[in-house]
């Protein structure tokens, strides 16, 4: 740590807060500007040294503790965060960096710095997850939040937030870039943490469902396919129970997929074929959904003959469009008055 040889070195302390006093000088309508975003990027370095190393020392768990301290004490995560998008792209890489080593670090069975997001100053995973409505920031604050994500008391947190449904707007945004990486911190939100996620399907089933299906309907190609795709993956695992009843007991959503399976591209028919299945596999079929599959068993048998899945090389798709076609050549032939 090349700085810390130097003369009267700053302690961790000192560093953040000469970090918060620059910090609150940003204003990219003042001519001195540049001085404090490279003031900010000065130390920012230096707090990256301290929790990650560098070629030459190994970071030192006293001055990452005091470090860390010092960060909760002043707020500083939150500073950082906040003021985001006033500092130059290698100083948001290095808020990434402090960021990720404190949210990683543990004392014990327990994470400080998790803690502190829930329980202290929840308003940083807020800032974070409306990070998609500035582009200049978006893709970093995605980034940041994905990594949160991965303990499972954010995730809670998040989806217990009416801001989680803004993903399902955010998915939609333009700018691909900045659609997608919302896309990314969806799915993570949705799959990771599976036992969670089940309860929460299966308390939310409706709103969920309704937001999924509107995705679905999107006139943009990846939007739709991405969510097909998030949909199928839900609907394989077990412990989603509750929810997938209810999905598979749904006339609406049938309807939904055979339309996924006249779409003109064989990509997008084919993921829709990943969730029909289901609907035609199911041991205990509702009424209403029987009566959807015997009213168009002509329908699917006419699909099934030109669904082509050469293309993709699967043997175990073969098998499962078989035995699909196998179950609905079982189907009850309606009845037709002469």
């Amino acid at each position: 740590m090349a700085f810390l040889f130097k003369r009267n070195p700053k302690t961790p302390p000192d560093l953040v807060r000469a970090l918060n006093e620059q910090i609150s000088k940003l204003d990219s309508s003042n001519d001195s500007n540049k001085k404090y975003q490279d003031e900010c990027s000065r130390f920012l370095k230096q707090m990256k040294v301290i929790v990650d190393g560098d070629d030459e020392n190994v970071p030192q768990p006293d001055q990452i503790s005091q470090l860390a301290q010092e960060i909760y004490q002043t707020d500083c995560l939150y500073n950082m965060i906040y003021n985001l998008k006033k500092l130059d792209f290698d100083s948001r890489k290095d808020v990434y960096n402090v960021f990720l080593a404190l949210l990683r670090r543990q004392i014990g069975s327990k994470s400080p710095t998790v803690e502190y997001l829930i329980n202290t100053k929840p308003e940083i995973i807020i800032m974070l997850l409306k990070g998609p409505e500035n582009q200049e920031v978006s893709l970093i604050c995605g980034q940041i939040l994905r990594d949160c994500i991965k303990f499972e008391s954010i995730n809670k947190f998040i989806l217990s937030s009416p801001l989680f449904w803004n993903f399902f707007k955010y998915v939609k945004i333009p700018t691909f870039e900045i659609a997608n990486d919302a896309f990314n911190t969806l799915h993570d939100l949705l799959t990771i943490h599976k036992k969670l996620v089940s309860e929460f399907l299966a308390k939310n089933y409706e709103i969920f469902n309704a937001s999924m299906n509107q995705l679905i309907q999107s006139d943009n190609y990846v939007t739709k396919r991405q969510s097909v795709r998030l949909l199928a993956e839900l609907v394989l695992l077990k412990q989603n129970q509750v929810f997938l009843n209810k999905y598979f007991d749904d006339t609406n959503n049938l309807k939904l997929i055979m339309l996924l399976l006249s779409d003109k591209l064989s990509i997008l028919q084919l993921e829709g074929f990943h969730i029909f299945k289901f609907f035609v596999a199911k041991p205990k079929k509702s009424q209403k959904i029987l009566d959807i599959l015997i009213k168009n068993k002509g329908n699917f048998m006419a699909f099934f003959q030109k669904f082509d899945i050469a293309d993709f090389n699967d043997s175990n798709l073969i098998d499962e469009r078989d035995y699909i076609l196998g179950e609905i050549q079982k189907l009850p032939d309606i009845e037709r008055k002469v």
